[in-house]
């Protein structure tokens, strides 16, 4: 049975683990009428859910004028062109949702090292 669901997975993409804390650079593609091109969502991972097929994560960006936006996406998506991990952060908890609430220096996250 196990040798089936493994058959009827994608392909892994060859993309970088990424974890809850993570500062995160994705290259989406974007289809615009007949033309296509490469958007970067950059921003820290506040969550990450499922596995397998299934495995999606979430990216919190503050926008112009302190505004926050979150945007989900899934790991095995063929949109996704490339997923680049600038920094990771030491967390202590799966979902950071309480960084939805603070904002400049208090919404920092230590780095972790080795």
């Amino acid at each position: 049975m196990n040798d089936i669901l493994a058959s009827l997975e994608s392909p892994d993409r060859g993309h970088p683990l990424v974890a809850s804390g993570d500062s995160v650079k994705v290259h989406l593609r974007i289809v615009e009428g007949d033309r296509e091109r490469v958007q970067v969502f950059q921003g820290v991972v506040i969550r990450v859910r499922g596995g397998g097929n299934n495995k999606n994560f979430t990216v919190r960006r503050l926008a112009s004028h302190g505004v926050g936006v979150e945007r989900t996406f899934l790991l095995r998506s063929p949109r996704i062109e490339k997923i680049e991990v600038t920094r990771h952060a030491k967390v202590r908890r799966a979902q950071l949702y309480y960084l939805r609430d603070l904002r400049g220096k208090a919404a920092r996250l230590k780095e972790r090292r080795g």
